[in-house]
């Protein structure tokens, strides 16, 4: 286990969470907002196995999660930090829509910040969200990290808001 809130914990990646892993990333409301496409069980058991790999590359830069329940050890979603060249990342998360609601995300978004400077020796955190994604946009605010901008984002043809905290 990386580390945990008051209801829930954050461990790694295993293989059996491959059945709940594809209802998340099977999700098109899931992934609404979030890149990454609908794909099929076996694809998406294909990421899962990358996503494990990646933990045997210290400096891989990129970081996937199991999110858990500590009640019932159910799985709820992933969390990510994903490093840049500076010693920046940037924080996500992901959960299963039936699990939508319960607070979760403000839980995890908090403790993957300092998860991120304290135990990753991180320079800054930030994070970027769709404004249509309001359910984002709400956890992002009650978090430690400052509101920095809204930005017009041409690929996605959407408006972004960026957080930062710096080390």
């Amino acid at each position: 286990m990386l580390f945990e809130t008051s209801r829930l914990q954050i461990r790694l990646l295993q293989l059996s969470d491959a059945i709940p892993f594809h209802e998340m990333q099977g999700n098109a409301n899931v992934l609404r907002y979030a890149f990454g496409e609908v794909k099929s069980f076996e694809e998406n058991k294909e990421e899962l196995k990358d996503l494990i790999q990646k933990y045997n590359i210290p400096e891989n830069g990129f970081w996937i999660w199991a999110i858990e329940r500590k009640s019932d050890q159910l799985f709820v979603g992933t969390a990510a930090i994903i490093v840049d060249e500076k010693k920046e990342a940037e924080i996500g998360y992901r959960f299963l829509e039936k699990y939508w609601g319960n607070g979760y995300g403000a839980e995890v978004a908090e403790n993957l910040i300092e998860y991120g400077l304290a135990k990753m020796k991180l320079q800054a955190i930030y994070a970027i969200v769709d404004t249509r994604n309001i359910a984002s946009v709400k956890i992002l605010d009650k978090t430690s990290l400052k509101f920095i901008k809204e930005k017009w984002n041409e690929d996605d043809q959407c408006m972004d808001r960026f957080y930062r905290k710096d080390k």
